[in-house]
């Protein structure tokens, strides 16, 4: 099973705190646990979600893609999420930019089409609401992929 990411930044997951972070962490481990056929994982490192599941991924020694949509995404970031970014680039089994140049807001749908692409089930956390994780999801639905969503124990947790 190859799994990609898709879901909210921090402001929909309860802030930067470690608290918040580690409360994702643990709905990754806990899916992981009773999902153990996960050979890789994708994550388009952005905050929040995917950086959990980024992290989740070499915590537990499973290769990690990092899908990113262009150099520099983290530009603008706090610092200690650029710290926490490079950390897991570092690790990451491979680094795919998907697309060339700087910053536009249609490269992270790209980046989320190519993950879709080049996996076999997304994994989202996603509160239904639109924006990017709602692209993503649809566009899963659109190929047929299972998206499997744990933002019900998600909310159980906070």
């Amino acid at each position: 099973m190859i799994i990609a990411g898709t879901g909210h930044r921090p402001n929909k997951l309860g802030g930067y705190s470690d608290f918040a972070f580690d409360g994702l962490c643990e709905i990754i481990h806990d899916w992981l646990d009773e999902n153990p056929r996960v050979e890789k994982i994708i994550s388009g490192m952005a905050l929040g979600w995917d950086t959990a599941l980024a992290d989740t991924a070499v915590v537990r020694g499973i290769p990690l893609v990092a899908a990113i949509p262009f150099v520099g995404q983290e530009r603008m970031w706090p610092e200690k999420s650029k710290r926490v970014y490079d950390n897991l680039l570092g690790e990451a089994s491979e680094v795919v930019v998907v697309s060339d140049g700087a910053y536009a807001p249609w490269k992270m749908q790209t980046r989320n089409a190519w993950m879709v692409d080049n996996c076999t089930h997304v994994l989202a956390m996603w509160d239904g609401s639109e924006g990017g994780t709602a692209n993503c999801v649809k566009y899963a639905q659109s190929t047929g992929k299972p998206i499997i969503n744990l933002w019900s124990p998600f909310r159980e947790v906070e």
